[in-house]
C-alpha cells in the first residue's frame, strides 16, 4: 500500500510541476508579440485573397477620384499582377466578384492601370508596366479611341479572362480597391 501511495504522490508532483512549468512557459515566451500572429486579416467591409484585401465600391466616379477614394482607405486600385487574381484558380474570384455586383450592362470596375502619361504605355498605379503576357483584354481592346487612358474590368458578354476594356477616366464607373492584408491584429487561430 505505501508504494502506491508513494507512486501516486510522485505523479501528482509531476503533474504539478508539469503543469507550473507550462505555466511559464506561456507567460515568459513571446506568444503575446502581436506581430508574431500569422493569420492575415482585412478591415470590416474588405474581402481577403490570399495577403491581400480588396474593396468593391457601391458609388460609382471618375478614374482619378477613384483612385483617390482607395487611397483614403489605406489602398490603390487594384493591380492584377498574376493569373490567379484575375482568374483565382478557376473561382474567378475578381471577376466572378464584379459580375455577381454589376446591376446593369453599363455596371464596370476602374481598375489601376492607365496609358495616361504616354499613349500605348499601360502602367499600374504603383509605375510598374503591364506585362503583355499577364494582359485580359477584351477582343477588340485596348482601341484608344479618343481619351481611353484608363481600364475597366466587367464586360459579361465576355469571359473572366478578357474583360478589360479602355475608356475615358472622366466616366463614372465603380472602382475595385487592394491593399495589403493585416498581419497580427488578433490573437485567433487561423482557419
Amino acid at each position: 500500500m505505501m508504494i502506491k501511495e508513494t507512486l501516486m504522490d510522485s505523479q501528482k508532483q509531476y503533474r504539478d510541476l508539469y503543469l507550473q512549468d507550462r505555466r511559464s512557459f506561456l507567460l515568459t515566451s513571446n506568444y503575446t508579440d502581436m506581430n508574431s500572429d500569422p493569420c492575415s486579416k482585412c478591415e470590416e467591409g474588405w474581402e481577403q485573397h490570399g495577403g491581400k484585401c480588396y474593396y468593391f465600391s457601391t458609388n460609382k466616379s471618375s478614374w482619378n477620384k477613384s483612385r483617390d477614394e482607395c487611397r483614403a482607405k489605406g489602398g490603390d486600385l487594384v493591380k492584377i499582377d498574376s493569373r490567379e487574381e484575375q482568374v483565382l484558380n478557376t473561382a474567378e474570384f475578381l471577376g466572378k466578384k464584379v459580375r455577381r455586383m454589376m446591376t446593369d450592362h453599363e455596371d464596370k470596375f476602374w481598375i489601376g492601370l492607365t496609358d495616361s502619361a504616354e499613349q500605348g504605355r499601360w502602367l499600374w498605379v504603383d509605375g510598374s508596366p503591364l506585362n503583355k503576357s499577364l494582359s485580359y483584354w477584351n477582343d477588340t481592346e485596348p482601341d484608344n479611341w479618343g481619351e481611353d487612358d484608363c481600364v475597366m474590368m466587367g464586360d459579361k458578354s465576355h469571359g473572366y479572362l478578357k474583360s478589360w476594356s479602355d475608356t475615358s477616366c472622366k466616366v463614372s464607373h465603380r472602382s475595385i480597391c487592394e491593399k495589403p492584408a493585416a498581419k497580427g491584429q488578433n490573437k485567433i487561430v487561423c482557419v
